[in-house]
């Protein structure tokens, strides 16, 4: 659990060294934890029916078809209105409501440059998938409170966890 620090006005609301670093989740049962209680997954860097073959659409597929909610917000595909028959957002902070994960497919030099966007959204969590790390991304989250996994996929992790 993630705990601000008080007392003092320079460090309010400041997380400190060990308090950001358990927002960093490597543990399994704290994995588990986060997947069980998410409903609602913005996946950044979606692809589109098109590209049906690759792991940035069937992962999401899967997701829905598990009965989470799955918001697209491509990077590309400019024309594209809908995906998996959900409506298309841009950008993080437009999805109306909260989101529980956002599910990043961004090649790793390519997450800081999506920072902001994550941050006005804040998230529950961030979920860099399979292949995809990046610690100074990871820190800026967690030291905003945002739980983070890296370099795991989210559909393989959900079979293994989410439903035991």
């Amino acid at each position: 659990m993630c705990l601000k620090t008080g007392g003092n006005p320079v460090t309010e609301g400041v997380l400190t060294m060990a308090d950001w670093r358990d927002n960093l989740l490597e543990d399994e049962g704290r994995i588990a934890e986060l997947l069980r209680s998410t409903k609602r997954v913005a996946v950044l860097g979606i692809k589109t029916e098109a590209q049906a073959d690759q792991a940035a659409f069937y992962v999401p597929r899967y997701l829905a078809d598990e009965g989470v909610e799955v918001v697209p917000v491509p990077v590309y595909y400019p024309e594209v209105k809908e995906i998996l028959g959900r409506k298309v957002y841009r950008k993080l902070a437009d999805v109306p409501g909260p989101i529980d994960v956002v599910d990043v497919f961004r090649r790793p030099a390519d997450v800081m440059g999506h920072a902001d966007d994550i941050l006005a959204k804040r998230p529950r969590a961030v979920w860099l998938q399979l292949g995809i790390r990046n610690d100074q991304a990871a820190e800026a989250f967690a030291r905003q409170g945002i739980r983070v996994v890296q370099d795991r996929c989210l559909m393989v992790e959900w079979r293994r966890l989410a439903t035991g």
